[in-house]
């Protein structure tokens, strides 16, 4: 369960940016968003879902971007460029793209995580030395690196690495002696690399393996960043390579019947090369047990094709109990679909693991009372003139005076008057006017 995550000097976000999936305090109403972990002898609370406003431009996909790079650093361990790029966000592997390119000094680029998993809760902090934007020359370096279990400091890494109080942090790495865990700090000096996470590396093999894993299948299977996700993408995560079949996810195909498909059913092909492409399938009249299929693509509506590809998503967090974080998650999906989904993750008897959604959005209709907690409507906004962004919740505007949001309030329409922010008038209205008026000139 995400609790808190923030970044500081990533892209529009030159100063710190936190995004906060804990319950603001004095909150009241809609208890069904708040999740409830049990962490030692206390409870730790986490919210369900968020929905990011925001004008174009204004740094709602930075944030959900900002997420997926710290997702891939962690995974592959160094800041390195990477050479395999399967995702859309190429500032994951080309790590020069990520600093603010307003900047004329080298700044470090700083990544918090808090998250409750195996009933721990996890404080990580990554604080990069990358040089300026698009220097890709520069000699990358982890300036900070420090991870803590319940508040309690494992691991503090600078130019050496300084581990907690054993006796304080020993209950989670119950494998390690007293006497080997002090011998394991001087090797883990020795072996420390400037652009390698001592996480991934070091304690990994020095410390504890068991906790590692912990963290690392945290970020790899529960952190699901979903940064402008296309078909093929999501499509890799359900086909097998090895059958050259055509082969039917049960579930998934049911909710594309309920969603409205103008098939029979929905497949994947797998073909010789491994890759599988969304088919829709017919049953053959003439034969009933065989059947033919063609691509969607060709068949079904770009909103079905993106709905069948992104519900195995929903499912796999629901059964799992993770974080689902999409760009833009209602592209060409109705409202209706988007708002039925929105109502699993908020059914305490269906999300029982605790699953959370994330996502952005243009669509107003979201903005109620009556769905979301203040707390859960999240907004970013650029100032044109710094061209920085920085990023907001409805709860922080209090309850009280003019500028006060309460419950009972239309957000939607406080929203459009621009009482929250984020939000841009645009008329385009006088370029078409001097064109027509130079057109008209011309043409005299």
């Amino acid at each position: 369960m995400l609790l808190d995550f923030s970044v500081e000097n990533y892209k529009s976000f030159l100063k710190k940016a936190q995004f906060s999936m804990t319950p603001a305090p004095k909150q009241h109403g809609l208890d069904y968003s708040i999740l409830t972990e049990k962490v030692g002898r206390r409870n730790v609370k986490g919210l369900c879902s968020s929905v990011i406003y925001g004008p174009n431009a204004s740094g709602k996909t930075n944030i959900i971007g900002a997420m997926d790079v710290l997702r891939s650093i962690v995974l592959r361990g160094n800041i390195r460029n990477a050479e395999e790029q399967n995702s859309p966000n190429k500032a994951a592997y080309n790590l020069e793209l990520i600093p603010n390119n307003l900047i004329d000094e080298v700044k470090p680029v700083v990544f918090k995580v808090s998250f409750v998993e195996n009933k721990m809760k996890f404080d990580y902090e990554l604080s990069l030395l990358l040089g300026m934007f698009l220097d890709n020359s520069y000699k990358r370096t982890i300036k900070e690196e420090n991870l803590s279990i319940n508040d309690e400091l494992v691991f503090e890494r600078t130019d050496k690495v300084k581990f907690g109080d054993f006796k304080k942090i020993r209950k989670y790495i119950p494998s390690q002696s007293e006497v080997n865990f002090y011998l394991a700090n001087s090797f883990a000096n020795q072996s420390l690399v400037d652009d390698e996470l001592f996480l991934s590396n070091g304690f990994k093999l020095l410390i504890s393996p068991d906790l590692s894993k912990i963290i690392r299948d945290w970020f790899s299977e529960k952190f699901m960043v979903i940064y402008r996700a296309d078909a093929i993408q999501l499509i890799r995560k359900f086909s097998d390579p090895q059958k050259n079949t055509v082969f039917v996810e049960k579930t998934t195909n049911e909710a594309a019947k309920i969603f409205g498909i103008n098939s029979n059913s929905i497949a994947y092909i797998a073909g010789d090369e491994g890759e599988a492409k969304l088919c829709s399938v017919f049953q053959d009249k003439n034969n009933k047990e065989s059947a033919k299929a063609v691509f969607a693509e060709v068949f079904e509506s770009f909103g079905t094709i993106r709905f069948i590809n992104m519900f195995p998503l929903v499912l796999r967090a629901i059964a799992m109990g993770g974080t689902l974080v999409v760009d833009e998650f209602d592209a060409s999906i109705h409202p209706m679909a988007l708002m039925s989904i929105i109502n699993v993750f908020h059914n305490d008897d269906i999300n029982k693991k605790h699953a959370q959604l994330i996502f952005n959005t243009h669509n107003p209709i979201f903005l109620n009372s009556n769905i979301f907690r203040r707390d859960e409507i999240k907004f970013v906004e650029k100032d044109d003139d710094t061209l920085l962004s920085e990023v907001y919740s409805l709860s922080d505007f209090g309850t009280s005076g003019e500028s006060g949001v309460r419950k009972g309030d239309d957000y939607m329409k406080n929203y459009f008057i621009s009482q929250y922010g984020a939000i841009k008038t645009i008329d385009f209205s006088p370029i078409f006017g001097s064109e027509i008026l130079e057109e008209e000139e011309n043409g005299k």
